[in-house]
């Protein structure tokens, strides 16, 4: 078994792979580290990794180097299963490298697009040969509603909603309106540019708004909220068959 710890902006992920799907998960606060202790004493994975936004738990690292048989805290320097393309790959995030594993795992052979959609929105390319090439971040769904609220003095703090009008009637509704469709035509937007390079593209949409935008695209998608936590347990069987 391998345990796979995702450590978002907001949330902790912790899942057990088994024959390569997930056996268990929990989703916690992202600081509820004392979690992933206690799947370690209930699953005892002989294998694990952690990707983390932010700086990890010393102490975590240390309770499963010692309980674990294998333990990967992957960085710029750690072998990937794809080739990547990226000029600053100090500056690459773990959870953009596995949502690209994640997408040539599930999809090898092809053109991929994989849309992130978190507190960050990001989009990463990986051609047919399991190359990556980049991508792009924009701010997420919650982070525009946010910065509306804290850099205005008069708009007020929105949530989404399922019903999104395209024209917003009140001040709610236009802020509604104006983020909620912005994105959609953002994600479609690249969408079409990326099939008209490249015709044949397939593209996943996963994060924590995956489900929500999912229905709203007018292009065809695959949404899978645990592609990242997929790309991990790659990373993680790649390097330790090597070692």
């Amino acid at each position: 078994m391998n345990l796979i710890v995702e450590q978002g902006n907001t949330k902790l992920k912790v899942a057990i792979f088994d024959c390569g799907k997930i056996d268990s998960f929990i989703l916690v606060d992202r600081d509820d580290t004392s979690r992933v202790n206690d799947i370690v004493r209930q699953y005892h994975p002989e294998q694990g990794i952690i990707s983390s936004v932010v700086n990890t738990d010393e102490a975590l690292i240390i309770y499963l180097k010692e309980h674990l048989k294998y333990f990967l805290l992957p960085d710029e320097y750690t072998p990937m299963p794809i080739r990547l393309e990226y000029e600053t790959k100090n500056t690459l995030g773990m959870d953009r490298i596995a949502a690209a594993v994640g997408g040539c795992y599930l999809q090898p052979g092809r053109n991929l697009l994989v849309i992130d959609a978190g507190t960050a929105i990001t989009y990463e390319i990986i051609e047919s040969t399991g190359t990556y090439i980049g991508g792009n971040i924009s701010p997420g769904l919650t982070t525009r509603f946010k910065a509306l609220n804290e850099f205005t003095k008069r708009l007020p703090l929105v949530k989404e909603k399922n019903d999104v009008p395209l024209i917003g009637t009140s001040t709610e509704t236009a802020i509604m309106a104006g983020v909620i469709n912005g994105i959609t035509y953002e994600m479609d937007g690249f969408i079409d540019s990326l099939k008209a390079k490249y015709g044949d593209i397939f593209v996943f949409l996963t994060g924590g708004h995956s489900f929500y935008f999912e229905r709203r695209l007018k292009n065809h998608i695959f949404a899978d909220a645990n592609l990242v936590l997929v790309g991990l347990n790659r990373i993680l069987e790649y390097n330790a068959k090597k070692n």
